[in-house]
């Protein structure tokens, strides 16, 4: 009989040997991939989760801070995922492979020493004692021995059938080294190697005697689960910490951010001195130093134009006050060749005429200037009393001879604290207007609203004429506008004549009452221009 050889031709720690020679999925392989990919899913799965709560976070809180501390928890609980998983997998690989290298070196050199001393073709008994002695040197493995036909197996009570496969079994047979595989058997992880034995002349063919063990992995089981414990243990700390790295970042970058907020609420708000205080070289520091740069400019260019303001304004009342006095002169001559303009030649009489009213509309656009001057200036006061708005109207038509061109509604009773000179000015512009620009019939009414706001006195005076355009609605208070030839609704002044300014220093009127004037188009055609005072009574307090 000759003595076998256990020896491969192979070396168990080559990678090329690490694979699976009967090219068949290794269970416990499929099962570190699909943990790997579940795990990495999972991450996935929360990286894409993370999105929508961040975004119902913006739509809730939609503050800057939210965002930075949700974007860093949520790259923290990403990357502690990924790493859990990378770890887990290259860990188990890690102790399988050194288990499963051990299995290979401790059967090889078990068999080795064993196969010296047996003898080919063995009967059933021989083949038991291989097996039980292959067995006492690998501690707590259960070895198979199978020669053809015979089968023997170190401990007798064992169920080697559903461990050791077909496919490995297949695999010894026709392959020169050591082969393994993982499998699972009722829920438990094993390790099975197999290898076949040779005899031990120079020819190194198989002598037809495989020898398989039979390794539980239990152990290597229960140390990667407490390594993965372990590590998802430390996800919750590294999300915490995350969480508050975030909070400091965001409060680095919020502070010159709300001061940058501060100063530029102040500075819309009319305080052009607002400034933020630059610190660093960071781009925060860039955009606190532009901020400054910009509010340098704009205070030095709102400074430059009130001073130009200023200095127009100071320009007009000027001019205006030295005009006072020529024109008073001119007004006298004007008015003495009015009243002989009977006795001149007939193109002498329609000079003087000419003369004289023009001498009276530069006289009423010099006092437009000066009553304009003065609300610029600030210097206009309210002398109000106690006033009946109605008589007031009345009073204000019939001074003009207006009575019996414009149609009144006026609700009797209606009497407030207001300036009766300025009412006066602004009824009179108004219906002038509506004279000279709309078209018959005329009509102001007068009344009072109740508003969530108080009481308010309403006088409206509307024309049936062509209306207003859009763009002229705009801008019909605006000063020395004037609009087509079709109607212009420019301001125009008591007499008919227009200076641009009347609609203007009505709207002034309006406002230091308290007060507005709003242009409209009326329901039936035509404008209408409605006043709106607030209802003072004596002795409550005017503006």
């Amino acid at each position: 009989m000759s003595r076998a050889d256990a020896r491969d031709a192979t070396d168990p720690t080559d990678p090329t040997e690490r694979a699976d020679p009967t090219g068949l999925a290794d269970p416990a392989d499929r099962e570190d991939r699909e943990d790997a990919r579940d795990t990495a899913g999972r991450g996935r799965g929360r990286g894409r989760a993370a999105a929508p709560r961040k975004r119902r976070s913006r739509r809730l809180v939609g503050g800057l801070r939210t965002r930075l501390v949700v974007a860093f928890v949520a790259v923290a609980l990403v990357s502690a995922v990924t790493a859990t998983a990378l770890a887990y997998r290259d860990a188990r690989t890690a102790v399988l492979q050194r288990t499963q290298n051990a299995a290979v070196n401790d059967l090889r050199d078990r068999v080795t020493a064993v196969a010296a001393d047996f003898d080919v073709p063995p009967d059933q008994r021989s083949l038991a004692r291989f097996a039980a002695k292959v067995s006492d040197g690998l501690g707590a493995r259960i070895v198979v021995a199978r020669y053809q036909d015979l089968v023997a197996v170190s401990d007798s009570l064992a169920d080697t059938e559903g461990r050791i496969t077909t496919g490995l079994r297949t695999a010894v047979r026709t392959g020169s080294g050591a082969q393994f595989q993982r499998v699972m058997w009722r829920g438990e992880p094993y390790l099975v190697v197999g290898m076949p034995v040779t005899y031990a002349d120079g020819d190194r063919r198989a002598s037809g005697l495989e020898v398989f063990a039979i390794t539980h992995l239990r152990a290597e089981r229960d140390d990667t689960a407490a390594l993965l414990d372990s590590v998802r243990s430390g996800v919750v700390p590294v999300v915490f910490l995350a969480a508050v790295l975030a909070l400091l970042a965001a409060r680095t970058v919020l502070r010159p951010v709300r001061e940058l907020r501060r100063a530029t609420r102040e500075l819309a708000a009319g305080d052009l001195g607002s400034r933020v205080a630059v610190t660093g070289h960071d781009e925060l520091a860039d955009l606190a130093r532009t901020f400054n740069e910009t509010a340098d400019a704009l205070q030095a260019s709102d400074a430059e134009l009130r001073a130009q303001e200023a200095k127009a304004r100071r320009f007009v009342a000027d001019v205006s006050h030295e005009l006072r006095t020529p024109l008073a002169a001119m007004t006298m001559v004007a008015t003495v060749l009015e009243e002989d303009a009977d006795q001149l030649p007939p193109d002498a009489a329609r000079a003087a005429r000419t003369v004289g009213a023009e001498t009276a509309r530069l006289s009423r656009l010099v006092e437009d200037l000066m009553e304009i001057s003065r609300f610029d200036a600030g210097a206009v006061r309210l002398n109000a009393a106690e006033t009946d708005l109605a008589e007031a109207v009345r009073a204000s038509l019939a001074l003009r001879g207006w009575s019996d061109r414009v149609r009144t509604d006026l609700t009797e009773g209606v009497r407030a604290s207001v300036d009766r000179r300025r009412v006066d000015v602004i009824v009179a512009n108004l219906v002038g207007n509506a004279l000279r620009h709309g078209a018959p019939p005329v009509t102001v009414t007068l009344g009072t609203v109740l508003a969530e706001d108080g009481e308010w006195v309403v006088i409206e005076v509307a024309d049936h004429g062509s209306g207003l355009p859009p763009e002229d609605r705009e801008r019909v208070f605006d000063r020395f506008f004037k609009a087509d030839a079709a109607r212009t609704r420019g301001a125009v002044d008591d007499s008919g004549q227009g200076s641009g300014l009347g609609t203007a220093i009505a709207l002034e009127n309006a406002r230091l009452h308290g007060g507005t004037i709003e242009a409209a188009d009326g329901a039936h055609g035509g404008a209408v221009f409605t006043l709106r005072l607030p209802l003072r009574r004596t002795g409550e307090e005017t503006e």
